[in-house]
């Protein structure tokens, strides 16, 4: 089976493209076989159109808080909600999202998916640090128009599967990594980040945390990546592998309505939480006190720096 792995931006160009980990999943091994640099938005369409079968984990938002959603009447279902939001131009939805924000009471600016809690993932309407509502502007609109099938959201075709995926979830909650592993400033590309990240690849190739043992010949490049693409690539990759073993992909039956869910949100090591149980979790949260920026006590957002265009770079063995 092939799996992709993907470390999205909203903004892609060479100094910052979307970076791509492909690779062959064998039973329990993953064989990352390339590192792809799509620089532009017309390579990344040409990427979701390959021909199946396969599957792919993305690092962006697919969707947004029902909350969100229920407060500015917007449509509730995924398709009519990205079509939406994908008619106004990334100013206007800043403009709303920024008016909605200061609406909310202090400790309490920011809606959150039921995933995001379990997941310790930034809410999908934070514009900052990371973008991540203007990486869902740019990246779910695509998703739609290239007709691939997203469970839990979206029927399509059954051969090239899009899963939402995110690195800091493995790193995190999974291994308990809590030091910073990446950065897009060259000056804070330091030892110590780099010792993390040696880290987080070689608990990927004893099969942890997910139970896939990651295989490469490219550890030189996921270690040396200072900016943490590659890597976090990888990790995506190895989500999307673990649930390509999973019922339903690993998600969860009853999904909130068009809000999506993160690969492997609420996994163990043995078993995932029934939803009931992440929900309860999730509303305990929420009436914890909150940081100044708004996000769940406990969430590790990553700085990742705005990032304009061209073409795919391929690093590593020729062939697939």
């Amino acid at each position: 089976m092939r799996i992709f792995g993907v470390d999205f931006t909203c903004a892609p160009r060479r100094a910052k493209p979307i970076t791509v980990a492909s690779g062959v999943l064998d039973k329990k091994e993953l064989f990352i076989q390339e590192i792809e640099k799509l620089e532009d938005f017309t390579a990344f369409e040409a990427f979701l159109r390959r021909r199946g079968p396969w599957i792919g984990g993305f690092d962006f938002p697919f969707s947004l808080p029902r909350e969100l959603v229920r407060d500015l009447g917007w449509p509730a279902k995924w398709e009519e909600l990205v079509s939406h939001c994908s008619g106004m131009t990334r100013l206007e939805l800043r403009d709303i999202l920024d008016v909605y924000r200061n609406s909310r009471p202090v400790g309490a600016k920011y809606a959150h998916r039921a995933t995001d809690y379990p997941a310790g993932s930034s809410s999908p309407m934070k514009l900052v640090n990371p973008p991540v509502a203007l990486m869902f502007h740019e990246g779910a609109r695509r998703i739609i128009e290239s007709g691939l099938q997203v469970p839990a959201l979206m029927p399509g075709d059954p051969s090239r599967i899009a899963l939402e995926a995110y690195p800091g979830l493995l790193v995190r909650k999974q291994l308990g990594i809590r030091g910073s592993y990446k950065s897009d400033t060259r000056s804070e590309h330091t030892s110590a980040r780099k010792q993390i990240r040696k880290t987080v690849l070689q608990a990927m190739q004893s099969g942890k945390p997910l139970g896939i043992r990651l295989k490469t010949r490219l550890e030189k490049l996921l270690v040396t990546d200072g900016s943490g693409d590659a890597l976090d690539a990888a990790i995506c990759a190895v989500q999307a592998a673990w649930a390509a073993g999973q019922p339903n992909y690993g998600l969860p039956e009853d999904v909130p309505e068009g809000e999506g869910w993160i690969v492997s949100a609420g996994f163990t090591g043995t078993s995932s939480y029934p939803l009931a149980r992440m929900q309860k979790l999730a509303s305990r949260a929420s009436s914890m006190k909150r940081s100044p920026k708004g996000s769940p006590k406990g969430e590790y957002g990553q700085v990742r720096k705005g990032r304009p265009a061209r073409s795919r770079n391929i690093i590593g063995p020729k062939g697939r």
